[in-house]
């Protein structure tokens, strides 16, 4: 297998000292043309055909990019951050020993070629400022994105958060993705990125989607809300769901009275209880369908 980091770096460095005007397209074509495959799964081109038009920089931004008109002097530092060979290099290891982990339980994975890099977060963004400042992406099989604020706090999880992004990754190759699905399937595949992220890192590595949420909070609050729309289908109405209600109001979503992140924290627990229910382990687990996991964890609804 084969895992090829692209180098977010050197570009960056470059859009710091283009002009404005120039800013743009040194990001799309140099840094986020590697991935056009991955930006076309979301119906994202490269250029828009109209100025300021909907594209790969916009899209960005709303995902929490920083932007790169906004890449100049004061993200030097940053830049400087994400600079050491040592970072891309554990998290290259991060996400080929992920890959290892199904491979040593002789599972053939369909791709052989991943693509990751590193990108910068904008820290004013409140979904970036709600994940304690790191995100990632790995549901495109082949291609896994990280983007933070770099600090002594968010490079130390970022390796974990690509072992999350990679378990999505594998998933996705064997688990086929749909636009109508539901919220116990995108709760089991959270929760089992989450677990397989503790598994190779320890649970206190587990991310703020998870730490945030108490046991009471979740056994009393969140659990029951949650069991009553695991069929609830679309993004849209997913949002609240998954990342609660304030990063729901945040897009004009739908808001059903949940904490942020009470999908993820559900998820996570969830899978933990199926994981030590039936023996099976993460590698196992991760390559099920949803309503297997699901079916096997009626109990866990009322478990306190």
């Amino acid at each position: 297998m084969n895992v090829t980091a692209i180098r977010s770096d050197s570009v960056y460095k470059k859009i710091m000292e283009a002009p404005m005007d120039k800013k743009n397209d040194i990001y799309r074509y140099e840094l986020m043309m590697p991935f056009e495959k991955k930006w076309a799964c979301y119906s994202v081109p490269m250029k828009a055909t109209t100025p300021n038009g909907y594209d790969v920089i916009m899209a960005s931004g709303m995902l929490g990019h920083i932007s790169p008109t906004k890449v100049d002097e004061t993200q030097e530092q940053n830049i400087e951050l994400i600079s050491d060979n040592k970072l891309w290099k554990v998290c290259e290891e991060s996400i080929r020993k992920s890959l290892n982990c199904f491979v040593a339980q002789g599972v053939t994975l369909p791709v052989n070629d991943y693509l990751f890099t590193i990108l910068l977060a904008n820290a004013e963004s409140p979904y970036i400022m709600l994940n304690e400042g790191y995100c990632g992406d790995g549901g495109i099989p082949g291609y896994i994105f990280s983007w933070l604020v770099p600090n002594k706090y968010t490079l130390e999880h970022l390796p974990v958060a690509l072992a999350h992004e990679t378990n999505h990754n594998i998933r996705f190759q064997f688990i086929k993705w749909k636009n109508d699905i539901t919220l116990g399937e995108m709760m089991v595949s959270e929760g089992l990125a989450e677990n397989f992220a503790t598994y190779l890192y320890g649970e206190e590595k587990a991310g703020p989607w998870v730490t945030k949420t108490d046991i009471q909070t979740l056994n009393e609050y969140i659990k029951p809300i949650i069991y009553e729309g695991l069929n609830v289908q679309g993004l849209e109405n997913l949002n609240a769901y998954l990342y609660g209600d304030e990063m729901a109001k945040l897009q004009n979503y739908p808001q059903v009275g949940l904490p942020y992140c009470a999908g993820y924290a559900c998820g996570y627990h969830l899978v933990k209880h199926y994981l030590n229910k039936t023996g099976k382990n993460i590698v196992e687990a991760t390559l099920l369908s949803a309503n297997e996991i699901l079916e096997a964890t009626e109990d866990f609804w009322n478990e306190q």
